[in-house]
């Protein structure tokens, strides 16, 4: 007869999650990390600053982010998120589980009351928590800094606005921190997980876009419907959505994405030319935001399935 587990599954879940949390904000690669995050969102937002101008305009502080001047050496502080939170997430979440196995601690954890359950999903919220905590300090950070520069306090909207693109940010590394876990258990020696992962991140970033175009000449016939083809292989990738979340809600000119036809071209020509509000814009990009929540679930499961199926021997 098979034991009976009494109690709850998720028994030792937060004391996972802290322990994760504590390992990460006190390693040597966790603060590399954190540095080079700092020091980039510091030089951003200089250049930013030296830009903007002294009097109050409509979504001042939106443009914070957005704002890259063109004598400026670096790129505006989004174009570094979409670079640098897939790193984060990655460095977060290679080793999660194949470390314990080099380590031999495994077993030892499971032989406490804490199930596999537990185990596996507070690691990932012990680094998506250490994620959303870098992340909202840097967030933070750029308010504060806007604030002093500026003299004028956001709008409601902007900080709505601003919380969303926060909330997408932080979607966009759960996903790759999904990536990375199920690298993790697939692979058990961290440098190849790590590999493996950075390969996954190198593949939608660089050769993606080239093999959109290849495949969709090949199956679509006309103009348009070979656009419509590669707007729908591009957001495939989360690189792809995560740039239209974040442009929908730092920018509320963008009323649209992707090809028009003759009279929505020519209807956006004879409209008055006003910011869209929030819940438009909310509107606009909820697939892309939902699509990512949707790639973090789907890979912690990918990766539940991945560990369920493992054995772990003493």
């Amino acid at each position: 007869m098979k034991p009976v587990r009494e109690g709850s599954p998720w028994r030792g879940l937060w004391v996972v999650v802290a322990k994760e949390m504590a390992d990460h904000l006190t390693s040597v690669r966790m603060g590399i990390l954190e540095t080079i995050i700092l020091l980039t969102a510091a030089g951003t937002m200089y250049f930013a600053l030296q830009s903007l101008p002294s009097s109050a305009e409509q979504f001042l502080f939106l443009r914070l982010f957005t704002t890259a001047p063109a004598d400026s050496p670096l790129p505006a502080f989004v174009g570094f998120l979409g670079f640098l939170v897939p790193l984060v997430a990655i460095a977060l979440g290679f080793d999660a589980v194949n470390g314990e196995f080099n380590r031999r601690t495994l077993s030892r954890v499971l032989a406490q009351p804490i199930y596999r359950d537990a185990l596996l999903l507070g690691k990932f919220l012990g680094g998506l928590f250490t994620l959303t905590l870098v992340l909202t300090a840097i967030w933070l950070m750029i308010v504060g800094l806007g604030l002093f520069r500026l003299g004028v306090p956001p709008t409601g909207e902007e900080v709505a606005r601003g919380l969303l693109f926060l909330v997408a940010t932080i979607a966009y590394g759960g996903v790759w921190l999904g990536i990375a876990l199920v690298c993790s258990i697939r692979f058990r020696q961290p440098a190849t997980a790590a590999l493996a992962a950075i390969a996954v991140w190198l593949f939608f970033t660089v050769f993606w876009g080239m093999l959109i175009g290849l495949i969709s000449q090949g199956l679509a016939r006309g103009a348009f419907n070979q656009i419509q083809l590669e707007l729908a292989l591009a957001r495939l990738s989360p690189n792809t959505l995560y740039a239209e979340a974040i442009l929908a809600f730092l920018n509320p000119a963008v009323r649209a994405f992707g090809p028009l036809l003759p009279i929505q071209l020519i209807q956006l020509q004879w409209a008055v030319p006003t910011p869209l509000p929030l819940s438009q814009s909310l509107m606009l990009v909820w697939p892309q935001l939902t699509g990512l929540i949707a790639g973090t679930i789907l890979l912690f499961a990918v990766s539940y399935v991945l560990f369920q199926r493992q054995e772990i021997r003493a």
